[in-house]
């Protein structure tokens, strides 16, 4: 077999390859690099089954050439991060939408089959929890550029699911929450790279609100395997799935838990919404999945513990910070 992966250069993007590539198979990363980064995908190296190609989605050529080359496609190249969703809404709407149906038009040329990653946020101000796949939607106000990220991603599932109604094409839709583990960056708003780095550094940690909001972290080893079976599995096809952990957590919690697992001294200090983003800045206060389907479909539930996560990824940041010192030193 050989994968597409849009967006190969990303966080869940260069995990999936590694985990396709170790079972044998071929892997063609496509990425733009403006969120994804070389330094990803350079545990690939090892592998000559892998392919990098630097460009984007929009280039219809590129594309339509790597489609007819692969046998599925992973469409995971999106914008990312609450803070880049609200500081760039024109890029977030363009990226997603636009991106999305050139790869969904490219694909039904060829009857490949795409998993296209959409997103939790989908769910918006839901307070039916846990999410089941066909509960409604409930998002904010248009005026509100916070909510143009779930807008854009939903108008993604209604692209994907018209084209497997109306033209044939197998897809399966992947909702994740919070995915998290190592190689995932801060730049762009995520809560815990950013608990993590502050911590190994002695800052104070940074929660948003007043941290009782809660969330469901899901390894990214454990959210890569649940789409290899989803992909795996006809039934999958034309279907919406929640991918993600189904254990809460707090933010509040989150930071309490990161500062005992690093042994930090840092003290935990709460920014508003309105100071961290925008003035108006709604967040949910839970956003918990119902994995019934995927564990349906796949027989698989997220089983890696959040606290074994926060050790890797505290692991992998210091390493990487070490490096960074003895490189300065030559």
């Amino acid at each position: 077999m050989r994968a597409l992966i849009t967006g190969g250069a990303g966080f869940i993007g260069s995990h999936l390859a590694e985990r396709i590539l170790r079972s044998g198979n071929e892997v063609l990363l496509l990425d733009n690099l403006s969120t994804g980064s070389k330094e990803n995908i350079s545990p690939l190296e090892k592998y000559d089954r892998a392919r990098f190609i630097l460009g984007a989605v929009e280039n219809r050529v590129l594309l339509a050439e790597l489609v007819d080359e692969c046998d599925i496609i992973f469409h995971l190249a999106a914008a990312v991060g609450v803070r880049l969703i609200v500081e760039s809404p024109v890029h977030t709407i363009q990226t997603n939408v636009a991106g999305t149906h050139l790869v969904l038009e490219a694909a039904a040329e060829k009857r490949k089959l795409v998993f296209l990653a959409s997103s939790s946020e989908v769910y918006g101000k839901n307070a039916n929890v846990p999410f089941d796949e066909d509960a409604d939607l409930v998002l904010g106000p248009t005026t509100k550029g916070r909510w143009s990220y779930a807008a854009s991603k939903a108008v993604d599932e209604f692209l994907a699911l018209a084209y497997w109604k109306e033209k044939n094409l197998p897809v399966i839709v992947g909702r994740f929450f919070n995915t998290v583990g190592p190689r995932q960056t801060d730049r762009y708003g995520m809560v815990m790279p950013a608990l993590i780095r502050q911590a190994l550094a002695g800052l104070p940690l940074t929660v948003f609100g007043s941290g009782k909001q809660s969330r469901c972290f899901c390894d990214v080893q454990d959210c890569v395997e649940a789409i290899v079976r989803l992909v795996s599995t006809d039934r999958a096809v034309g279907e919406v799935i929640n991918v993600g952990s189904d254990r809460e957590i707090t933010i509040e919690a989150l930071a309490e838990l990161i500062r005992e697992r690093t042994a930090s001294p840092s003290d935990i200090t709460y920014i508003p919404y309105e100071r961290a983003y925008e003035p108006g800045f709604e967040d949910m206060p839970r956003r918990v999945p119902s994995l019934r389907k995927l564990e349906r479909l796949t027989g698989f539930r997220p089983q890696i513990r959040l606290a074994d996560t926060i050790d890797r990824v505290a692991r992998f940041m210091a390493e990487k910070e070490e490096m960074r010192l003895a490189a300065a030193t030559l």
